[in-house]
């Protein structure tokens, strides 16, 4: 089969590799498409941050050029002795695995698993025409849902998780703090909020979309935002404020635009250290809120229900063939020229 396969920073090889063969608990998947997004895009062009190209992973015991892909859809074609029942069927994968024993898993919070692992970041994914994924990690497509919008399903239930995480009461004055690629999910998860929804970036075409989906206003933030930037968008503060962005600074511009008594739910992800005042943060009773992937049985299911309408068809931006995937699916992403979500059919030569 073909795969794309990463060996290191920018050095991304479309190459043929072995059919996968499924576990006893295993589907194996003809993939119909994998989206990529900006974990895919920052492992390619900065990585490896979260692929194993040199160290074993801990959950997965996977070490080496890894085939990425961890937001895939497509149709069961073989199983393992506990699977078959799944053949035939059209699934989407939430890709992160779990044990299903730990203290964790038994809380129901399965993205917290002590030996949890990601398809197509911690080992082998489906950047690629097959791709082997535990059978509880898949879940039924609807016959009313098309693929280009169940390809979707992935990052939705990310963002349905981080808005069932932020507690958000009826009324509550929200602001998402950066409405590309996450963002853009967490505002389709905030669609059956009765209270104001701000959408607040750098980039105005994200702008326009984030109230296609659902922003009651928006707001456009300099380039050079400071600290006190997200007070002039809701004054006296919101009551929650998505941060979604990552880059340094946008943390105290988060807790700084919160009210007293507010919340801050942090997703974007920054590994350098972060400039805060946390005496003025505790002064003023703001919680901080983290949320990391999805809880699969619980997030995906209801992603495929929402996706079923078609309602976030305009976030795609192009469908690219396997062998493209670089020069048309990663090299925009790293450069910020993708206009939304790109999907890979590896279906396509």
């Amino acid at each position: 089969m073909r795969a794309g396969v990463l060996y290191g920073p920018g050095d991304l090889r479309v190459e043929e590799r072995a059919e996968p063969i499924p576990g006893p608990a295993d589907v194996v998947v003809r993939v119909t498409y994998n989206g990529l997004c900006g974990t895919d895009a920052t492992e390619y062009a900065k990585g490896p941050m979260m692929v194993p190209l040199h160290r074993r992973h801990p959950g997965s015991g996977h070490v080496g050029p890894t085939v990425l892909g961890h937001e895939f859809i497509g149709a069961v074609v073989d199983a393992g002795s506990d699977a078959r029942h799944l053949v035939g069927q059209r699934i989407a994968s939430g890709a992160g695995v779990s044990c299903g024993s730990c203290r964790r898993c038994r809380q129901g919070r399965t993205n917290l698993c002590a030996a949890y692992y990601t398809l197509g970041l911690n080992t082998h994914g489906g950047l690629a025409e097959f791709v082997a994924a535990p059978a509880s990690t898949c879940v039924a497509i609807p016959d009313d849902c098309a693929d280009s919008d169940a390809a979707l399903a992935q990052p939705l239930a990310v963002g349905l998780h981080a808005v069932r995480r932020a507690g958000i009461h009826p009324g509550d004055t929200v602001v998402v703090a950066g409405a590309g690629a996450i963002g853009a999910f967490i505002l389709s998860g905030l669609g059956s909020h009765d209270g104001p929804v701000i959408a607040a970036d750098i980039d105005q075409d994200r702008l326009v979309v984030a109230e296609g989906l659902g922003a009651t206003s928006s707001f456009l933030l300099p380039r050079d935002a400071g600290p006190d930037a997200l007070r002039d968008v809701v004054p006296g503060g919101a009551d929650v404020v998505f941060e979604t962005s990552g880059v340094t600074g946008a943390a105290a511009r988060a807790f700084r635009g919160a009210a007293p008594g507010g919340t801050v739910v942090q997703v974007g992800l920054n590994q350098t250290p972060q400039p805060l005042n946390l005496a003025e943060v505790v002064l003023r009773e703001v919680d901080l809120i983290t949320t990391v992937a999805h809880v699969c049985a619980q997030d995906m299911p209801e992603a495929l229900r929402r996706l079923a309408g078609g309602s976030l068809s305009g976030l795609l931006d192009r469908i690219v063939p396997l062998e493209d995937v670089v020069a048309q699916g990663f090299e925009p992403l790293v450069a910020g020229l993708a206009a939304g979500k790109i999907l890979v059919d590896p279906r396509r030569g």
